[in-house]
């Protein structure tokens, strides 16, 4: 009997009716088959259809009838998901994926009032993100890793079964005596995402057999600090105004000037900058004590620039 996601879904209560993310993997499958038991009639799912490998549309016609089997309605979306130059593959077919989601949303799913979709990712996936996190050198909003539940366009997004292990989820569905789809692609080790998985996690799971929970628990930590250093950086953003007056800026410490700079630039621009860019910004502020003293910096897609006393950014 597997407690941990018996529990997971125990304890998941989302506004109903309930859209499920479909891929056909063991996953997925899991999700979806626990949902549709725990809520009859209340469950739609939808099923991505990437068109990135010959067997995809056999991964449909998979989905097709195991929702069919289980009488749950299914909207099949195909999305273009190659990747722009520059562009990683997860990410082009991770922003199709979400632009798929809101669409059904929108459309298929308006008539139903579904504002809640469920996504399948594991422990397994938690450690990996934070893994790729470490590799990258990322900060605070890196090391957070996956929430369990956040907002975007409008839905809710939830992922239960983020504390349950990807071995536990399999062993379920084979008691369940449920079939998957084992995707080709996940064996492909070109992907850092996938070396991590093949050969990190197994070693992990021998020298460490609690990873996946003391892992999670330092995501959550970082993810709390980060909810901490969000709040300081809303309430000096009030304090040095919107754009930034640069003498404003000035009387805080590098530490805060650094996160209130990269609040204005991602709330009011959505723009992000790297630790160079934001290093030479904080650089500049500090040497400005003339009104002859010009500030242009690259960031993200456009510039920051100081503009009379304050700093202002835009895109050519």
């Amino acid at each position: 009997m597997n407690t941990r996601l018996l529990d997971a879904m125990r304890a998941f209560s989302p506004g109903l009716p309930l859209g499920v993310a479909y891929s056909g993997g063991a996953d997925s499958t899991a999700l979806l088959l626990a949902c549709a038991e725990k809520w009859p009639g209340q469950v739609r799912a939808l099923h991505i259809h990437h068109g990135l490998q010959a067997a995809a549309d056999e991964f449909e016609q998979h989905c097709i009838a195991f929702c069919a089997r289980l009488g749950v309605p299914l909207v099949v979306r195909r999305v273009h998901a190659r990747h722009a130059p520059g562009q990683s593959p997860e990410d082009a077919a991770r922003t199709a994926r979400y632009e798929a989601f809101r669409a059904v949303a929108l459309e298929e799913w308006a008539q139903y009032a579904i504002t809640n979709i469920a996504i399948a990712q594991h422990a397994d996936d938690q450690v990996e993100t934070l893994l790729l996190a470490l590799t990258r050198g990322a900060g605070l909003p890196g090391l957070s890793a996956m929430p369990a539940r956040w907002d975007r366009d409008g839905i809710t997004y939830h992922r239960p079964l983020l504390g349950v292990p990807a071995p536990e989820i399999r062993a379920w569905l084979r008691e369940r005596g449920v079939a998957f789809i084992d995707d080709p692609s996940n064996a492909n080790e070109q992907f850092t995402r996938n070396r991590i998985r093949a050969r990190l996690l197994p070693a992990l799971d021998a020298a460490f057999p609690q990873f996946r929970e003391t892992f999670a628990r330092s995501a959550a930590h970082a993810a709390q600090a980060q909810a901490l250093l969000q709040e300081v950086a809303a309430q000096d953003l009030i304090e040095v105004g919107n754009p930034p007056a640069i003498r404003a800026l000035q009387t805080l410490s590098r530490a805060r000037q650094a996160n209130v700079l990269r609040h204005w630039l991602k709330t009011t621009y959505n723009a992000t900058a790297s630790s160079a860019q934001l290093h030479e910004l904080l650089d500049q502020i500090a040497a400005c004590t003339t009104r002859g003293h010009q500030i242009r910096i690259k960031v993200g897609t456009g510039f920051v620039q100081r503009k009379g006393a304050g700093l202002d950014w835009y895109n050519p």
